[in-house]
């Protein structure tokens, strides 16, 4: 009865609070001046279509490294707890039925094109890095599906995982000394805006952040997928 009652004034609580702010919010008439600015000038600048892979990779880009490393810090963290308690050597294969397993081998290879795809065309469509890279995990989620007691190395995970992000900070710091700033796109001329190769090092930068994302995403699929619980 205790407990109720508490989660019952939380709630309360909480519902009065949202009510408050609901109650005084006014929409904005305008953009503000940092949001005029990317609005008027992220495709004179930058040559990207999509304002907010500009944003996201460019003018923020320092946030995007830190978010990539807080998703390499979480892949780690579960490879870590889950790495004592991985399934024995021998196991019996279970069938999981011909419908998975050949809807598996017919739909990953489409579905790995379209993550890349995603993330090699974010500055000229909604998408990018992150999504690009959750895609291509889906696809390993499906592997696995199709075939749980499939083994993926970590070690080329690994591997991938380091040379796009090494890659990625390295062009950031390129951009320090032959551009404007950290992830500065202009170290390429930018092109013409629309095409695919336009943005300067934009569709770059995308591709190493949705390897990278997409092999952190696999990591954590393929260690999950190793203990005995699974």
């Amino acid at each position: 009865m205790i407990k109720r009652a508490v989660a019952l004034v939380l709630l309360l609580m909480l519902g009065g609070i949202f009510a408050t702010l609901m109650l005084g919010y006014t929409p904005d008439s305008e953009l503000n001046l940092t949001a005029r600015y990317y609005a008027e000038r992220t495709a004179a600048d930058l040559g990207a279509a999509n304002i907010v892979t500009a944003i996201v990779v460019t003018y923020r880009g320092l946030d995007t490294l830190g978010e990539v490393t807080v998703l390499f810090l979480s892949a780690s963290i579960v490879g870590l707890v889950l790495a004592s308690n991985r399934r024995p050597a021998l196991r019996v294969r279970t069938p999981v039925g011909e419908l998975l397993t050949t809807g598996a081998r017919f739909l990953v290879p489409l579905i790995l094109l379209l993550g890349v795809y995603v993330f090699v065309n974010g500055h000229l469509t909604p998408g990018g890095g992150f999504q690009g890279g959750a895609i291509i995990a889906s696809g390993v989620l499906l592997l696995l599906l199709a075939d749980p007691l499939r083994h993926f190395s970590h070690h080329v995970i690994a591997t991938v995982e380091s040379l796009a992000g090494l890659f990625y900070v390295a062009i950031g710091l390129a951009g320090l000394f032959l551009a404007g700033g950290f992830l500065d796109n202009r170290l390429w001329p930018i092109g013409t805006l629309g095409e695919l190769f336009s943005a300067g090092a934009i569709p770059l930068i995308y591709s190493l952040i949705g390897l990278k994302v997409g092999a952190e995403f696999s990591s954590m699929l393929a260690s999950l997928s190793e203990t005995e619980e699974l």
